[in-house]
């Protein structure tokens, strides 16, 4: 068709999906399923370095993505696919959100309620935000931490900092040490935080106790739903912590 009252059909960018109505979120990208499990699992563990195949399933269950199946069974996963799937994993490990509430999330972004762009992939790091797979030496951790070595030994010697079997430490330690000592400007020595490891230990107590009927099963759906109930328990007891020790420190102000 041409002439001045001809519409010019706009070709999608080269790479680029079009976008069909009613298509879920995230548009755009391509649903062409040709992903095995071992493929999606490559890509997320950049950022991810704790995911594993159970955890994949166990989402796929609770409806949070869905894979195709071939004529023999495997899962095939789409780019579209990788992305929902960091997407939940994101919201669990910055915001600390149950599935059920992501969930919700995903309906709304599905039903075209919100909307944002998909978020590029980033590298796990060692600060927190997403511990790295890696082990600390007691040098290696006192070096990342900026204290000296004496420090870590004496965390260790109070029960504070607890080494693997091989002397070695996760990254989450690098946290610990951070805090002790900036506490330790204070006058809060590692004797001191003998309490704050006693009642870690108590709460992670406590998690064992939710997530035990699901350890115990021999499903790989039921190891998956272990390790995210832990994940999701474990971060309201930090909350519950938090807001006590907020709330008492609250009234010591004048």
């Amino acid at each position: 068709m041409s002439g001045a009252g001809a519409q010019r059909v706009e070709e999608p960018a080269e790479g680029v999906e079009p976008v069909a109505p009613g298509e879920p979120w995230p548009r755009g990208i391509s649903r062409r399923a040709s992903m095995r499990i071992s493929d999606v699992l490559a890509a997320l563990r950049l950022e991810f370095p704790a995911v594993t195949t159970s955890k994949l399933r166990f989402l796929e269950e609770q409806g949070l993505v869905e894979p195709v199946r071939t004529p023999a069974g495997y899962r095939q996963y789409s780019p579209a696919d990788l992305e929902r799937l960091r997407y939940v994993l994101r919201q669990q490990r910055d915001r600390y959100l149950p599935l059920k509430v992501i969930s919700e999330q995903l309906a709304a972004l599905d039903a075209g309620a919100e909307d944002g762009a998909v978020p590029r992939a980033r590298l796990a790091t060692a600060d927190g935000v997403a511990a790295a797979p890696g082990r600390l030496t007691s040098e290696r951790l006192a070096q990342d931490a900026g204290v000296d070595a004496a420090f870590i030994d004496e965390l260790v010697a109070q029960g504070v900092l607890r080494p693997g079997p091989r002397g070695v430490f996760d990254a989450w330690a690098r946290d610990v040490v951070v805090a002790a000592a900036a506490l330790a400007e204070h006058g809060i020595d590692a004797r001191h935080l003998r309490a704050f490891r006693s009642a870690a230990d108590r709460q992670v107590d406590l998690v064992e106790q939710v997530v035990a009927p699901w350890r115990g099963q021999r499903a790989v759906s039921a190891r998956g739903r272990a390790g995210t109930l832990a994940a999701e328990v474990g971060e309201l007891c930090v909350q519950m912590h938090t807001a006590l020790v907020r709330s008492a420190v609250a009234d010591l102000a004048p």
